[in-house]
């Protein structure tokens, strides 16, 4: 019988879910036991494979389930205005996605050698696909003389690598807001692509 909305079953998938990220982000996958995440959530172990199968068919949710959130977030934010604002909402809404996203953005990065290559190839076509985007920007800009990039590729996974990386490093109520880091790093997005008319940084 299937699950109506908001039913326990469903609860209990989604307090799974949550536990898992955190674990797994905490401690690593293969440190993680299904029983450890039985204990956290308050269900017992075997319960747990009637929802997720395997220890690595719950890592392949986590990630599938974060690039699609990821897809329909900057498919919901993406400006029908110039390529400069496209670049900027890219940038703002990939930043604030991460950040709000802390332990499933680490165990998606982390965590890709826990798949099995079927599993890693379906994951890494979603992020060439989300990734896509942002080289189609990039290569709008060239062409329209407001970009100079030598190689839209890489290019493209530099400012990936940098606006990715900022849940390393950031911290709520330390130096900076997230408006002000998204601000920042578009800033430095535009001198990475040689925008004409770049904004200086008074930071």
């Amino acid at each position: 019988m299937a699950r109506t909305a908001g039913s326990d079953g469903e609860k209990t998938e989604a307090l799974l879910r949550s536990a898992a990220l955190e674990l797994i982000a905490r401690h690593g996958f293969d440190a993680m036991s299904m029983r450890q995440l039985s204990a956290k959530v308050g269900v017992q172990a075997a319960a747990l494979y009637r929802y997720f199968p395997t220890k690595e068919t719950l890592l392949f949710t986590l990630m599938k389930d974060h690039m699609e959130a990821l897809q329909a977030s900057w498919e919901a934010a993406r400006p029908e205005s110039d390529v400069s604002a496209r670049l900027s909402a890219f940038v703002d809404n990939h930043i604030r996605f991460h950040i709000e996203r802390r332990h499933a953005t680490h165990v998606s990065n982390m965590e890709l050698r826990s798949l099995s290559p079927e599993r890693l190839t379906e994951i890494m076509r979603m992020r060439t696909n989300y990734e896509k985007e942002l080289r189609q920007i990039l290569r709008d800009g060239a062409q329209q003389g407001l970009f100079r990039i030598d190689d839209v590729t890489l290019t493209g996974m530099a400012i990936i690598q940098m606006i990715t990386g900022v849940i390393v490093w950031f911290r709520p109520g330390e130096r900076f807001s997230v408006d002000e880091v998204a601000q920042n790093y578009h800033r430095m997005t535009l001198r990475l692509v040689g925008a004409a008319h770049a904004e200086d940084s008074h930071v």
